[in-house]
């Protein structure tokens, strides 16, 4: 595996370089509520049998323009360290998106949302630090919860152009329970099919969760690997600050 499928299987390996509802990679329905703002600083990375890459830092920030609809956008500064190779270190792809519920949970029915997002190639390729192209993310996401506990999940379909690449999907579920007051904590799996023409599908999991510091401010974490895939290890740390506050 060279650096550049090393870059490219982080893409869908952590959230702070892809789309996803932190601290997992798989997302909610759930948008920001209206006028409120959801800001996170994160730092996330993963290790192949050929080096380590990710992100730090990464602003995934995130704003209610309407009822049932938020805006996003994720910048980031990206990172590459092949264990035989040149480090490097600049300004990553970004992400902008926009998430729209188009049902409301009831009783007996789970809340859906769309959320289509592009990442523009603001970062050099040539350095391992990009795509290289425009990529774009086309899922679904459906969420059930409960007085403590909430679960959701669904999947999404890639579009990856370029040179030995292949247009892909993603498929992903999560389970959350509050375990006390001020803590939450969860697990996902996911499921990938290829990204490149000599690749393979892969499947992978992540344990974490979050602490309440304040109304504000929010401490997640997550941490996982593939179950068979490149990654060996990938983890996930996020300050997130919710204004105004929960």
């Amino acid at each position: 595996m060279n650096s550049r499928r090393l870059l490219l299987s982080l893409l869908v390996a952590i959230p702070a370089l892809s789309f996803a509802g932190p601290p997992f990679v798989t997302d909610d329905p759930e948008p920001v509520p209206l006028h409120h703002w959801e800001i996170y600083s994160a730092a996330a990375g993963a290790e192949t049998k050929d080096g380590w890459s990710g992100a730090a830092p990464a602003f995934d920030i995130n704003y209610g323009a309407l009822h049932n609809v938020h805006l996003h956008a994720l910048v980031q500064a990206a990172g590459s360290h092949p264990f035989h190779g040149n480090r490097n270190y600049g300004f990553g792809d970004l992400e902008v998106g926009a998430k729209i519920r188009f049902v409301d949970e009831t009783a007996r029915r789970p809340q859906m949302a769309i959320y289509p997002a592009v990442d523009f190639p603001t970062g050099d390729e040539h350095r391992d630090l990009g795509a290289g192209r425009a990529q774009a993310f086309l899922p679904l996401w459906i969420q059930k919860s409960g007085q403590k506990w909430s679960t959701y999940g669904g999947g999404g379909y890639w579009m990856n152009p370029g040179a030995g690449r292949k247009n892909w999907i993603y498929l992903g579920w999560t389970l959350q329970y509050n375990v006390a007051k001020h803590v939450m904590a969860g697990a996902e799996l996911f499921h990938r099919t290829a990204d490149t023409v000599d690749a393979s599908s892969s499947d992978g999991f992540n344990v974490g969760g979050a602490f309440d510091l304040s109304p504000e401010y929010h401490l997640l974490l997550s941490a996982g690997r593939d179950l068979n895939g490149p990654n060996r290890f990938t983890s996930y740390l996020a300050l997130q600050w919710t204004y105004p506050g929960e």
